[in-house]
């Protein structure tokens, strides 16, 4: 027990509000069954923070997940932290309220934790950026002034884009989650992030497991006893980010938990720090197709 209760050790946002240091993601898992019992058994292992978004088509599973959890877990609602996100098709003021109340009503709550963009530059308002964007950040301050949310941030934001929204901003974004691995560590955007007292969260930092075939991690997880996934999410707590693990096995689910017994050294951290590309690189927010 002592290991899953470290998963609800927190990072506290600028708000003041506390955050679980590391999240169960559900971006690719299906809507239906698959999501409900994965989120079922994410927090029944201990898992006190739950990622999803408009995007991903799971709302309604995760918050039927979420609901059942707790039932098994013997919590309320106020012991899980959960995350969504906006949609692209939703970037005015008027259209980020319509959104969170969809949202609410899938997940079958009254409010969110977080309420994140997440992307800045859709293409289908591209036309009207940064106008739209202004806007949308306005709605978004609005969601939080009604008590929708408890914290709002940004997703897939860099430099140009926070200073679209700072212009005019009267809460600051709190979060941004963005692709965040050892194939890319974003050093810009996290500078950024840290300059502006926003907290980094990964929802890739298993590189969307790309990276579990690894050979050279293969070998730094066989020095500790752990699976690379391990490894990877432990590095991820190691530079201050916040990882947001995925799985749909049940296993897995509980293998990520398993995070606090162990330390990378500061060679082995290297080693990761320097597999630059080895998954990929994060997408490029102003030329995206969607």
């Amino acid at each position: 027990m002592a290991e899953i209760s470290k998963m609800s050790d927190t990072y506290t946002l600028s708000n003041g509000v506390k955050i679980p240091i590391v999240g169960f993601g559900t971006w690719q898992t299906p809507d239906g069954d698959v999501a409900k019992h994965s989120v079922e058994v994410a927090i029944k292992d201990g898992y006190r923070h739950i990622d999803t978004a408009a995007m991903y088509r799971n709302e309604d599973s995760v918050g039927e997940g979420i609901k059942a959890g707790l039932a098994a877990a013997g919590l309320k609602r106020d012991d899980l932290f959960v995350t969504t996100k906006l949609n692209n098709n939703a970037h005015s003021f008027d259209l980020v309220q319509k959104a969170i109340d969809e949202s609410l009503t899938k997940l079958g709550l009254d409010h969110v934790d977080l309420y994140l963009i997440h992307w800045p530059n859709p293409v289908s308002f591209r036309d009207s950026y940064p106008d739209s964007l202004k806007e949308t950040w306005r709605g978004m301050e609005q969601v939080y002034k009604d008590g929708k949310a408890r914290a709002i941030g940004i997703s897939n934001f860099r430099q140009a884009h926070l200073d679209v929204i700072k212009a005019d901003a009267t809460v600051e974004p709190m979060v941004n989650q963005i692709f965040l691995n050892p194939s890319d560590l974003q050093p810009a955007v996290t500078k950024m992030n840290a300059e502006n007292n926003i907290l980094s969260e990964a929802y890739s930092p298993l590189g969307t497991g790309k990276l579990l075939g690894n050979e050279e991690l293969a070998k730094v997880a066989a020095k500790y006893g752990k699976g690379v996934a391990q490894v990877l999410l432990r590095w991820s707590l190691q530079h201050g980010f916040l990882p947001l693990a995925k799985s749909v096995h049940d296993a897995r689910i509980k293998e990520n938990t398993e995070l606090f017994d162990f330390t990378l050294s500061d060679e082995d951290m290297k080693t990761l720090d320097g597999m630059r590309g080895v998954a990929g690189l994060a997408t490029d927010p102003d030329t995206t197709n969607f």
